[in-house]
């Protein structure tokens, strides 16, 4: 990644609506005299932390909550991200694991790690007169997010869903920005691999992350390594699925595969011939509620 900030100016042409939510969102920034940026490093927040660097300087502060549930290379893409905006960055301890509400991985599990991190990041911003920025869109409303609930609670901003952003708008904007990872794939926190119920610990969550970090080394850019007991049921783009079973068939990917699984503690691995889905778990989550725990095991891959 270049070291080198980004010039924060538009660089082609936003479709008019995208235009003017844009200016809005920049000048709402603008008129905080301080702000903490929850930020993750996604794209979403990565663009709100770059539109207050951008507008006023070192009062933004961005923070990243660091647990087993966030994956390494996230924390080391969120710390160059900052280096490359030229963003004061801070990163703290959450302790989420140690809830009840969070570890035993219940429906509304999103709501008890927000209200972890929020929790924390209050103070902060108490002590800085800073208010407390998110990056929710627009498209986060409409899904299955508890967690903005603990933010509510707290009076956390959300200034792109408030403009009216969605993702499909968060990417245009950041690409017209210049910043880099506009296109990096979504990479919600590793609690989002194991099916609601199945307990979370460190090790687990570790375990998955190692999973992932092997396959991300064969050149799998975009992919989710589910946790259903001692079951990796792996899931990578629809469109990657003819070449993938191709390599399996005729290389030795497949034992390679298998070895390096097991070796993390593995018993079986699948992979899941849906491709991969945004937000499979909380499809599952409507199932389950619909049709019974027994639909779960209808997910290609699951099972003994």
């Amino acid at each position: 990644m270049d070291s080198s900030p980004p010039p924060l100016t538009l660089l082609e042409a936003l479709p008019p609506e995208l235009g003017e939510a844009y200016r809005e969102v920049s000048d709402r920034i603008a008129a905080f005299p301080r702000v903490v940026v929850a930020y993750s490093g996604g794209v979403d927040s990565a663009l709100v932390a770059a539109l207050a660097v951008d507008r006023i300087g070192d009062r933004a502060l961005a923070v990243t909550g660091v647990s087993p549930a966030l994956a390494p290379h996230l924390r080391e893409e969120a710390r160059a991200q900052a280096r490359w905006l030229g963003l004061r960055h801070q990163e703290i301890l959450t302790a989420e694991l140690e809830d009840p509400a969070y570890a035993r991985n219940p429906q509304d599990r999103c709501y008890a790690c927000k209200r972890e991190l929020h929790g924390l990041l209050a103070p902060l911003a108490l002590a800085a007169d800073a208010v407390v920025l998110d990056g929710v869109n627009l498209d986060d409303l409409a899904d299955f997010r508890p967690g903005l609930g603990a933010a509510r609670e707290r009076g956390v901003i959300s200034p792109l869903a408030e403009a009216g952003i969605d993702k499909q708008g968060v990417r245009c904007l950041s690409r017209a920005l210049g910043l880099p990872w506009w296109d990096k794939p979504a990479q919600p926190c590793l609690a989002s691999r194991f099916p609601y119920g199945e307990p979370i610990t460190a090790a687990r969550l570790q375990r998955v992350a190692a999973a992932e970090d092997w396959l991300r080394a064969q050149g799998f850019r975009e992919l989710r390594v589910r946790s259903q007991g001692e079951t990796a049921r792996i899931e990578l783009p629809a469109g990657a699925l003819p070449d993938v079973l191709a390599r399996l068939a005729q290389g030795p990917l497949r034992l390679e595969l298998v070895a390096a699984l097991g070796n993390l503690g593995f018993t079986a691995v699948a992979l899941d011939l849906e491709g991969l889905v945004s937000g499979k778990l909380n499809r599952d989550r409507s199932a389950a509620t619909t049709f019974g725990v027994a639909a779960l095991t209808l997910q290609p891959g699951a099972g003994g």
